[in-house]
């Protein structure tokens, strides 16, 4: 699965774990993603978006006919 929202773009951040000793050792912080299905009324079917925790709120705010047409704009598919 990618770590990457389709609504909001985000995707994982890359940092440093760093032990007792102070040695640096590469990580990822991944965003916390979803797989979630919506009904999209206007095309009578239903959609899955891979989103995150806060594209999900984001969803429920403006509207999956919203949020679906923000993808697109973005030049993703639906």
């Amino acid at each position: 699965m990618s770590a990457h929202c389709q609504l909001t773009g985000a995707q994982p951040g890359f940092g440093n774990r760093i032990s007792h000793s102070h040695r640096r050792t590469s990580r990822r912080f991944n965003p916390n993603i979803q797989h979630k299905r919506y009904w999209l009324p206007s095309e009578s079917r239903h959609v899955r978006l891979t989103l995150s925790t806060r594209g999900i709120k984001t969803v429920d705010t403006i509207g999956v006919e919203a949020a679906v047409a923000r993808i697109r704009a973005r030049g993703g598919k639906v």
